[in-house]
């Protein structure tokens, strides 16, 4: 087994990000509340352990604190923002309220060497951090010192170098700390002395070993959705246990141009995979009718979904298994801080999940994974690119970017929009530049002139954000000439808009999802 590195959730909305720069240095890890069981966490057997930052305040009673366990292990800690304040308060130390806070970007001065920092940050520079901090270290516990300060943390960063205990008042997870994913590198790689061997290939070939061992002689039935996830998710499952496997596509008539012909395709005709294919559109449209509402949208689709894909399994007889494309942050959504906002924002997770009724085991081979690392596993796989690479496609498909009602017309329309959108993107060479694009169909419409005569018609959106990792973004700037030349083609091609507008709009470090 590789090394394993433990984080404990304290509420940080980039915790996520702690845990894709440590598998980035090759080690693997988790996360769990920081509520975790000491018998939980030695049962784990981490090799180093890591508090995030949080919400909350040190200085006040009932606020979180990491149990007291982890002290007594003699392993590595790292704290990070709260994290910091919980090891330092948790020691010995002193936390107060300070007048001065610090939140965005900010300059730390090395004042010390320490094995956090040793081969990247020597005593004397400065270096851009990521602050996000009103408490702050006014007293360090025994055995520590500090070495780095800010403007507004004169313990920005602290060194237990003899008990391999660090603290960062700074957020090293972020991509607005430049050096931060090194200085995380260097503590599961050196100070942690992880092996950093948790490879894509390593994965696939303990992946297989436990879906055989979970499922044995019995049957599965997986359902693809279109994405990236299910379909890595099925051949991976393929690999391990072959017809044992039957995939069930549920087509609820929202996805892109050709997504459904090209799932057949894929699975059916190269992958030779047990496929039943199930045209459900009208059955969803009907369902559809007169809803505006996305949050019941959602719900409706979702429900529908599992009545759908509950009878076509029975058809088939039944199997003991039924697998999913979930993957790491839907498992650490679903038992987030506090309950968190993740919950509406995953409501859509695997289009509502599977009743108890089923009375099938779960396969899920991808719980442990982050959407990149799928894309890399799929890879690994031999999965053709462009599926692989494929945008993120929510499971409510166009119903979500359809913000009115949605009927088959304002479907195809915005199929064909969309397609027009992406076709523009690829033939410019910037599809894998971009995380995700897509077109939405506005629920307004506006007078134009086309030609000799007045129009009135619907207003078309485009959508275009980058990201590295799926958990932050930012939109992409296109430049003009592409914008004017794909909106000349949809108004040209499209029957039913007659403007087309581009959403400039960002998405903030710690936002999980966009759609």
């Amino acid at each position: 087994m590789s090394d394993r590195i433990l984080i404990l959730d304290f509420g940080s909305q980039v915790t996520q990000l702690i845990a894709r720069r440590i598998r980035e240095a090759g080690v693997y890890c988790e996360i769990h509340p920081y509520s975790l069981s000491e018998e939980r966490i030695r049962a784990f057997d981490p090799k180093a352990i890591v508090f995030s930052g949080g919400p909350a305040s040190v200085t006040l009673e009932d606020t979180p604190r990491a149990p007291q366990a982890v002290f007594e292990m003699g392993l590595p800690l790292l704290g990070i923002c709260y994290g910091q304040q919980v090891l330092c308060a948790q020691l010995g130390g002193e936390v107060r309220g300070s007048d001065h806070q610090e939140f965005g970007r900010a300059m730390v001065e090395v004042t010390d060497g320490c094995g956090l920092t040793e081969g990247l940050w020597q005593p004397g520079e400065r270096h851009q951090v990521w602050m996000s901090h009103g408490d702050r270290v006014e007293r360090l516990p025994e055995g520590f010192r500090v070495v780095g300060v800010s403007e507004g943390a004169p313990y920005a960063m602290v060194a237990d170098d003899i008990r391999r205990r660090y603290g960062l008042m700074f957020h090293p997870e972020v991509v607005h700390t430049p050096d931060g994913g090194k200085l995380l590198a260097n503590f599961v790689r050196k100070v942690a002395g992880c092996s950093g061997d948790w490879t894509m290939a390593a994965f696939r070939a303990q992946a297989l070993e436990r879906i055989r061992a979970q499922v044995g002689d019995g049957r599965v039935i997986c359902g693809l959705s279109g994405g990236v996830d299910s379909a890595v998710a099925a051949v991976l499952i393929h690999e391990a246990i072959g017809d044992q496997l039957t995939c069930i596509f549920v087509d609820h008539g929202l996805l892109r141009l050709g997504e459904a012909e090209e799932v057949v395709s894929v699975f059916r005709d190269h992958y030779n995979i047990p496929l039943v294919h199930r045209d459900a559109s009208d059955l969803f449209l009907g369902k559809l009718a007169g809803v505006t509402d996305p949050e019941q949208k959602r719900k409706i689709i979702g429900a529908t979904f599992i009545d759908v894909f509950e009878a076509e399994a029975k058809k088939l007889g039944g199997a003991g298994f039924l697998a999913q494309g979930t993957l790491y942050p839907d498992v650490i959504e679903s038992v987030s801080f506090a309950g968190g906002p993740s919950v509406t924002i995953k409501s859509h997770h695997n289009v509502g999940g599977l009743p108890e009724r089923m009375d099938m085991a779960l396969v899920e081979p991808l719980r442990e994974l982050f959407k990149d690392e799928v894309r890399a596993l799929g890879r690994e796989l031999g999965l053709p690119e462009r599926l692989v690479g494929r945008h993120p496609f929510p499971g409510p498909g166009l119903a979500i970017r359809i913000p009115g009602e949605v009927t088959a017309e304002t479907c195809e329309v915005l199929r064909k929009a969309d397609a027009i959108y992406l076709e523009e993107i690829r033939a410019a060479g910037l599809y894998d530049a971009i995380w995700q694009a897509f077109a939405v169909l506005l629920p307004v419409r506006t007078v134009g002139v086309m030609g000799d005569a007045r129009s009135y018609d619907r207003v078309c959106a485009l959508r275009a954000v980058t990201s590295t990792d799926g958990m932050t973004a930012e939109s992409y700037p296109f430049d003009h000439h592409f914008l004017a030349a794909t909106a000349t083609r949809i108004i040209n091609e499209v029957r039913g808009t007659n403007r087309v507008v581009y959403d400039v709009t960002s998405k903030p470090p710690g936002t999980i999802e966009w759609e």
